[in-house]
């Protein structure tokens, strides 16, 4: 590229005209060498009917604005991608049955789309939506973490750790305390014991109430 000097002596706007091959520099060759470089790579990665859409474009910049335009969509686009991106964020819960990998798995699926637009959520935001985001069982273990963690330093992957390992704790717990009932209930009926079964039902749920909290924090520093 030169000046165009006829114009720039009679006051016009500036402009730039292109160089005849003969009066390239060292300079200007390896630059269109780069551009001829880059080019074959986008055009590479291109189907057909995209590469209709940029056939037009004479260099690698224009390709790549071109292909900017088409995917992220000019500012209205970017607007509503956002808003959507956002009310997928805010609405997102753990479901009934849903394990604490598989959350992990859709939270940061949803994540990345406000990213993809330039939203970002910083280490505390997005731990408190993880915990808002729970049932209302990890109420206890979501309370310690914030009593125990600094929340602006607890990156998403160790939160999610975290909560895997509580996960796994509590499942292992309830595994020991069906062997431990089985055998109760196996004594229980060599010894003939009569027990009227809304009593027992009555007290059990009683003695889960009690024991669950301190079973929690008990895991809760395990785990820390």
């Amino acid at each position: 590229m030169k000046a165009n000097t006829a114009i720039a002596i009679t006051n016009g706007a500036p402009q730039w005209i292109e160089k005849n091959r003969f009066e390239y520099t060292t300079e200007d060759k390896k630059k269109a060498n780069l551009d001829n470089v880059s080019r074959d790579i986008l055009y590479k990665t291109l189907d057909k009917n995209m590469f209709i859409k940029i056939k037009t474009c004479t260099t690698a910049k224009e390709i790549w604005e071109k292909l900017t335009q088409i995917y992220e969509g000019n500012d209205e686009t970017k607007e509503n991608k956002l808003t959507i991106a956002q009310q997928k964020y805010e609405s997102i819960k753990m479901r009934e049955g849903e394990t604490m990998a598989e959350f992990d798995e859709r939270f940061s699926a949803v994540v990345i789309e406000p990213k993809s637009v330039g939203k970002q959520y910083n280490n505390r935001e997005l731990a408190l939506k993880v915990m808002r985001a729970l049932p209302r069982e990890w109420d206890v273990k979501t309370m310690a973490m914030r009593e125990s963690k600094d929340l602006n330093k607890l990156e998403l992957h160790d939160l999610f750790a975290n909560l895997k390992a509580y996960e796994f704790e509590l499942e292992t717990r309830s595994e020991a305390g069906l062997s431990t009932s089985k055998q109760t209930k196996a004594l229980a009926a060599t010894k003939s014991k009569q027990c009227s079964p809304r009593k027992s039902t009555e007290q059990l749920r009683q003695r889960r109430h009690v024991s669950h909290r301190q079973e929690v924090w008990e895991i809760h520093e395990k785990i820390l």
